[in-house]
């Protein structure tokens, strides 16, 4: 509006934006002095910190009782499909056990060669001779017999599903709810019913890498059918293709990249199931030695085994992802007929060193056993020089960070922890650094100022022992303030549901220790990434780790955590750490490069020096990518927590374990369950702040 009438009302009336920030920073200073009040009144109401007994529901013995008859039924079915699936992969293994080592090398060697050219190539060779030198071949052998089992189970199952999803539209929603169920739930929730199910033995673990590694070629199918151009139909149609000839001679072949990247994700999936496989499947694959090496707690053996996988599963991702595009990014070094010469040279070459004698494809173990001395050797040598050093780390971090989220400073502030007392001068002092850092926020944020006095709240008590009211309203008004509503309410619901059924505590020690391992991945990550948006020298080094780090199976990463802070808390905090620092580096420097080159120049040009290009630019510019990282960095360390469980922890992830250990699947799916909930709640607040920010940006 032109003229003086609407210059006046500009002035005087506050912008919508404006309006909404200063409405919700209101609401969170209500929830402060709402959250101060239950926090003083714990000592009148002791209730408001532990949630009393007698209002928690049976939910657990309700599970099972709804649970065990339906198992009892099936019982027989799953007994029958254990035997059935026994035959293939006894077979499988044989035919990989019985073919020479230098034969599966050629064939290797020609596959990665098709997929990526000479240098993959060379890495094959050199990956399977190490698995060789080590002693592992037949262990290695019969891993790959379970991923040649499951991979293409989960290939056919996944396509089916994004198929029917393609074609009736309304399973996409419910599809993709049970597909999130799938991914966030516990690995190891799905070890109890299959137990039950199908009895001990790998046929259980097959069917439990099946549902793991299922998702992800669902998704890929969906997408990829979904995204094929409509010209490229409307040609088919125009040709006379039957609707079924539409699908598989025009659909299907449009989407064969991505629905090949599906399978490049389907089979590391599986591959990182073999360790939790083989707790369940007494299998002598490689899951089992590194399972049978952490129990016996022997470093090297560990150590060794541990990385003959993350070779594997680097190999493998390697060559199918080289296989995937071939066609689209370049053409294949090595033709199909070339590939099917040097696949029949290899069976020749297989066939002759078995006439010539057993003796011809005999495996070197005595090179392994002699790695394994020389790194046992090694590893106690290093350990016993750093051993000091480590305990101080550790030291300083559970008693400087880990006690005070556990316990809070009134319980971390006493002489048996601290050595100190907390006397009302020095909560008085503690009370005042807080207020000055909110008033510090209060010109930038009031939301912001809020949060620091709630993370104070939150640092006097410790997480478990915060009054359990207060936490829901602070989860509700999160949800609501990335979501709106309705996420609220189904946040709340969550939270309540967790409380209520008797697994609050657990819980409070799943989100004390994750918070403590996002904070550190992101503030270690972070800068990780902000360097290698700098600087192309670190990107280039820092790939090959996150690609390593991303390949490894859960379990190795327990490995080194043991190795050097023996079991603990601690323990599990540097592999949940380990897990899930990849996030953090990769979407911060993707987010920093692809901010717009003119935004960058803008700014130089108004003289802003580096610091102020990188915090007040490229930063800003960059936080929906940012936040997606957190997203997937929360999503990673609530994935590891049953891992993690195994090394001492008193989490959700450890009812999940004791669950197994008692067969008791009303626990495990409830553990489970929560654990799923709290990942998928996280996931959709995160992606409406980023959503959020995303559009003020564009707008």
């Amino acid at each position: 509006m032109s003229g003086p009438g609407g210059a006046i009302r500009a002035r005087t009336v506050p912008p919508r934006g404006a309006a909404a920030a200063h409405l919700a920073g209101a609401r969170w200073l209500w929830l402060v002095l709402a959250c101060a009040a239950l926090v003083l009144l714990r000592p009148a109401l002791p209730w408001l910190s532990a949630f009393p007994p007698d209002w928690q529901l049976p939910v657990a013995a309700w599970l099972n009782g709804l649970t065990m008859p339906v198992f009892s039924w099936l019982r027989p079915f799953g007994r029958a499909a254990a035997l059935l699936l026994d035959y293939p992969l006894g077979g499988i293994r044989a035919g990989l056990q019985s073919i020479a080592w230098p034969s599966l090398v050629l064939i290797v060697a020609a596959l990665a060669l098709r997929a990526s050219g000479w240098r993959l190539a060379a890495f094959a060779v050199a990956s399977l001779t190490y698995v060789v030198l080590c002693g592992y071949w037949r262990q290695a052998m019969n891993t790959l017999a379970i991923v040649a089992i499951s991979v293409p189970l989960s290939v056919a199952v996944g396509f089916a599903l994004g198929a029917m999803a393609h074609r009736w539209r309304r399973l996409v929603r419910p599809l993709e709810a049970v597909l999130d169920l799938m991914q966030t739930l516990p690995a190891f929730a799905y070890l109890i019913p299959l137990l039950i199910l199908f009895g001990f033995g790998p046929s259980a673990g097959l069917v439990a890498s099946l549902l793991f590694s299922a998702p992800p070629m669902v998704r890929n199918t969906m997408l990829g059918l979904r995204l094929v151009p409509a010209d490229i139909l409307e040609s088919g149609v125009m040709a006379g293709c039957t609707p079924r000839q539409t699908f598989w001679l025009v659909e299907v072949p449009s989407a064969m990249p991505r629905l090949l990247l599906g399978i490049n994700q389907t089979c590391m999936a599986a591959l990182s199931m073999v360790i939790i496989v083989a707790i369940i499947g007494g299998f002598d694959d490689m899951g089992w030695e590194v399972l049978s090496a952490m129990r016996r707690a022997e470093l090297g053996r560990s150590l060794l085994s541990g990385s003959v996988i993350v070779v594997i599963a680097i190999l493998l991702d390697r060559i199918t992802l080289g296989l995937a595009t071939i066609g689209r990014r370049r053409a294949p070094r090595l033709g199909r007929r070339g590939l099917a010469r040097a696949v029949a040279a290899a069976l020749v070459l297989a066939v002759a060193l078995r006439i010539l004698g057993p003796a011809a494809d005999l495996l070197p173990d005595a090179s392994g056993r002699n790695i394994l001395e020389g790194l046992d050797r090694a590893l106690l040598a290093f350990v016993g020089a750093t051993d000091a050093q480590f305990n101080l780390l550790r030291g300083a971090i559970t008693y400087g960070v880990m006690l005070p989220l556990r316990i809070g400073i009134e319980g971390a502030a006493t002489p048996a922890v601290w050595g100190v007392t907390l006397t009302p001068a020095g909560l008085a002092l503690y009370a005042g650094a807080v207020g000055m850092i909110a008033l510090l926020l209060w010109r930038h944020s009031r939301a912001g100022a809020a949060a620091a006095l709630l993370a104070g709240l939150l640092l006097y008590t410790g997480l478990p022992g915060f009054p359990w009211i207060g936490f829901v309203l602070i989860v509700a008004m999160l949800a609501h303030a990335g979501a709106g509503p309705r996420l609220a309410l189904v946040a709340a619901a969550v939270v309540a549901g967790i409380l209520v059924s008797g697994l609050w505590l657990p819980f409070m020690q799943s989100v004390y220790l994750c918070a403590i391992a996002v904070a550190g991945c992101l503030a270690i990550g972070g800068g990780l990434g902000v360097w290698a948006a700098q600087s192309d020298r670190v990107s280039q080094v820092l790939r090959p780790v996150c690609d390593a780090l991303q390949t490894m199976p859960q379990f190795v990463f327990l490995i080194p955590a043991l190795m050097l802070f023996r079991v603990g808390e601690f323990t599990a905090l540097i592999a949940i750490m380990l897990y899930a620092i990849v996030p953090p580096i990769r979407y911060v420097e993707q987010g920093l490069r692809g901010v717009p080159a003119d935004k960058i120049e803008a700014a130089r040009q108004m003289g802003t020096t580096p610091a102020q290009l990188l915090w007040q630019v490229r930063v800003p510019l960059a936080w929906p990518a940012i936040l997606l990282g957190m997203n997937q960095t929360i999503m990673a360390a609530l994935s590891m927590l049953v891992i993690a469980a195994l090394v001492g922890t008193r989490d959700l992830g450890q009812q999940v374990y004791v669950a197994l250990g008692k067969a008791d699947p009303g626990l495990g799916l409830l553990a489970g369950l929560a654990i799923a909930a709290v990942a998928m709640v996280s996931d959709r607040i995160l992606r409406g702040f980023a959503d959020r920010r995303r559009g003020g940006a564009t707008a």
